[in-house]
């Protein structure tokens, strides 16, 4: 059974950083795109971030020289390095798989996600 699991949500301050990380158990994903997203309340989930297989990534502009996606194909693991966090970077933030094709930023190109984890920055 795939199963990925985010972690390392948490309350922070404006200006702080966090790591997210997304451990993938069940399957290797070594050979997919991977990416984030998050969703904040009342909106649709956003593309945050991807990254190939070979470590090429892909950001947001909203979060574009913040925020760090990296990945460990041993480990199975996606991580996310956020800095400089905003107010507005509050959302619970989920990793997900890319089903096929090039790296995209829509949410429902994706699948296999995990349950999210909330990030709350306050000011």
């Amino acid at each position: 059974q795939v199963r990925l699991v985010e972690s390392g949500g948490g309350l922070v301050q404006a200006g702080d950083s966090l790591r997210l990380s997304c451990a993938a158990s069940g399957r290797t994903f070594s050979g997919y795109t991977r990416g984030w997203f998050r969703q904040a309340p009342g909106k649709e989930r956003e593309f945050v971030a991807a990254i190939t297989w070979s470590g090429s990534s892909t950001y947001s502009d909203s979060v574009k020289g913040r925020f760090t996606i990296s990945r460990d194909n041993v480990q199975n693991t996606v991580y996310l390095q956020m800095t400089s966090l905003k107010p507005e970077d509050t959302a619970v933030y989920y990793c997900g798989v890319l089903r096929y094709g090039p790296p995209s930023i829509g949410a429902d190109d994706y699948g296999s996600w995990g349950q999210g984890t909330q990030v709350t920055v306050s000011s």
